[in-house]
């Protein structure tokens, strides 16, 4: 008997064992959490970044000393400055000191560059080194804007049906087909005839090209009548494009204000949401947000270039180079537009000189080479169209200094080139000063002017002090439920509730360090999931303890105990996990931005705790009971 017993613990023992990979896989784990977790220890401050106005000004020394002086000047402290690529940056103690930097900095700058709230890390220079930084704040607890933008559908059908007016009108003149008027009607055009046979010749002409259309003879009044109604796919197309293409203007439009984690969202059929946080200024976020630029490309007036003197005669218009600013006459009628572009890329050219690598839609194409196709030899100038605004400082009648807003359109010639032959969907842009405006150029075309005007409809300003009320209120509410849990396993579970809760410590070390990593951004809802799984957490211990107390019940010994509990509680842990994982990644798929935060914490929660509960806690435990002789267990 004693042999078998002494056999039975040897077996048990040796299933104890745990695999020396396992306990590498543990202490690898937890040096990766704490390193990415640390930066967390180190929160942002504010600061005031700097940055050019376009590509082609640069935020130096020079600005930065300039900004130090506007700063001793209104009396405001900063503890540090520095030139970066994206800008100059100078960190300032509060929210409140950062606003009057702003202002202060703005003033001294003027339109040339724009003076952007922004935070500044201070994260040690070794840990940054290893790719590790803060978790991003929401705008629930960094405060900021939010926007509500709604789109003006009815402008992008009047665009569209202006576009195609001149297509229609063009196409009838080459085929020599008499009309009266292309006029637009709601969700359409018509055509009207003198003769039946003039509308059946434009629409067998027109019928093959412009698919898009429903083509329907008509008469009223005793008038010949083609209309043209949109297709419902067409009218929905125009709709998703319009859309869309706010959307991706926007999302480039923000990045001047250099905001991380900015939110800019699709809502409903044609309303746009923003969330910038961290920005206060509400009208620099309107500027950013409302800023539009696209191209025009039309031909250079030869005829009248020498007699205009300052005048654009009848169907021309005057404009100068950006460069150099010589006055330069071009016909008023646009080849093409800048909507009509798809791609614009960056590049170099055969000198190394930087270019842009153009390429319009297939409607596009036609209507540059049909342009191009007679004027072999002639000039082509790229007019670049943006829309701005500029900022006046006005004494007001109690003597105080407002800032006034004033908008304007600033039209420039960026290029101006020979026709060498006909020219389709693809060509080049030349003639640029660097790399970086040649960047800046592609992006503006890729992003494109905003498709649709639109409309603020909903405004909010959410205040540093109350994002940092957030802040405290959610860590309160962590810290106490963390101490809540701890204490209750550690008196009813004893060491091995000891050990839960260094699991428990470590669960939440895991999830900051991931949610680092991946720069996940925190928001209240994400708060609330990290105290709901550090309740959570402590479940599959509990599970494997009180299996662990009934085989204790039923005569088994303490290291047979163990290894039951651990084993037979697997199956039923990992059910309900992964039950709990599956309403995290439906709430993920179609919730919006607040249940998203919730749903990636609560996910990156439970599989930190399956890891934490199961594979880190059995090592302890086989650290304290595997290798000796046991006769009771502490549980």
């Amino acid at each position: 008997m004693l042999k078998q017993g002494g056999l039975s613990r040897y077996h048990e023992r040796t299933a104890m064992r745990y695999p020396v990979w396992k306990y590498i896989l543990i202490v690898l784990v937890l040096c990766v959490s704490a390193i990415y977790s640390l930066p967390n220890l180190y929160p942002d401050e504010p600061a005031i970044q700097i940055t050019g106005a376009n590509a082609g000004i640069k935020a130096d020394q020079a600005v930065l000393q300039q900004a130090e002086s506007a700063l001793k000047q209104a009396g405001l402290a900063y503890h540090g400055s520095e030139v970066q690529a994206k800008g100059a940056l100078l960190r300032v103690q509060t929210s409140d000191s950062q606003l009057k930097a702003q202002a202060a900095i703005k003033r001294a700058l003027g339109d040339s560059y724009v003076v952007a709230l922004n935070l500044a890390p201070t994260t040690p220079v070794w840990l940054s080194s290893l790719g590790a930084s803060p978790m991003k704040l929401g705008l629930d607890l960094r405060g900021g804007v939010h926007f509500l933008l709604e789109v003006d559908m009815s402008k992008i059908l009047e665009q569209r049906q202006e576009t195609y007016t001149t297509d229609i009108k063009s196409k009838l003149r080459d085929a020599k087909i008499a009309y009266r008027t292309v006029s637009d009607v709601p969700s359409g055009l018509t055509v009207k005839f003198e003769k039946d046979e003039d509308r059946a010749a434009a629409k067998e002409l027109l019928a093959p090209e412009f698919r898009e259309f429903v083509m329907l003879p008509a008469t009223r009044e005793g008038a010949l009548y083609l209309d043209l109604g949109f297709t419902p796919q067409k009218l929905k197309e125009f709709s998703d494009y319009a859309i869309e293409q706010n959307l991706t203007t926007l999302r480039n439009r923000v990045n001047e204000l250099g905001v991380a984690e900015a939110v800019v969202q699709r809502q409903g059929a044609n309303r746009i949401v923003v969330q910038l946080p961290g920005v206060q200024d509400t009208a620099e976020a309107k500027r950013v947000l409302g800023r539009t630029a696209t191209l025009e490309f039309r031909f250079v007036d030869w005829e009248n270039q020498a007699s205009a003197d300052g005048f654009a005669p009848a169907g021309t218009e005057l404009f100068t180079m950006a460069k150099t600013n010589e006055p330069v006459l071009l016909q008023r009628k646009k080849i093409v537009t800048g909507d009509r572009v798809v791609n614009a890329q960056s590049g170099f050219d055969e000198y190394s000189k930087s270019q842009v690598n153009i390429t319009l839609d297939s409607r596009g194409g036609k209507m540059m080479a049909e342009a191009t196709r007679d004027n072999v030899g002639k000039q082509m100038a790229v007019l670049f169209v943006e829309s701005k605004q500029r900022i006046k400082y006005m004494t007001d009648a109690d003597g105080k200094t407002i800032e006034v807003r004033e908008p304007y359109v600033e039209k420039n010639i960026i290029n101006r080139a020979t026709v060498q032959s006909m020219l389709g969907s693809s060509f080049r842009i030349t003639g640029l000063d660097s790399p970086e405006e040649g960047r800046e150029l592609a992006l503006l075309l890729r992003a494109g002017a905003l498709a649709a005007p639109m409309y603020f409809v909903e405004e909010r300003t959410i205040g540093p002090s109350l994002g940092q009320d957030n802040i405290d209120k959610g860590m309160m509410s962590t810290q106490v439920g963390f101490i809540a849990v701890a204490v209750l396993m550690m008196i009813v579970y004893r060491v091995f509730g000891f050990i839960a809760n260094l699991a428990l410590f470590m669960n939440v070390a895991m999830m900051i360090a991931i949610m680092s990593a991946i720069g996940a951004a925190l928001s209240l809802p994400g708060i609330a999931g990290i105290v709901l799984t550090v309740g959570m957490a402590v479940d599959a211990n509990v599970l494997i303890y009180e299996r662990i107390r009934e085989e204790l019940r039923a005569g088994q010994s303490p290291q047979g105990a163990i290894i039951a509990g651990y084993d037979r509680a697997y199956v039923t842990i990992l059910d309900a996990n992964i039950t709990t994982l599956i309403v995290a990644f439906i709430l993920f798929a179609v919730g919006t931005g607040p249940v998203k935060g919730f749903a990636v914490t609560l996910a990156i929660g439970i599989l930190c705790s399956m890891f934490t509960a199961i594979t880190m806690t059995r090592a302890v435990v086989q650290i304290i009971y595997g290798n000796r002789r046991v006769t009771k267990l502490s549980i």
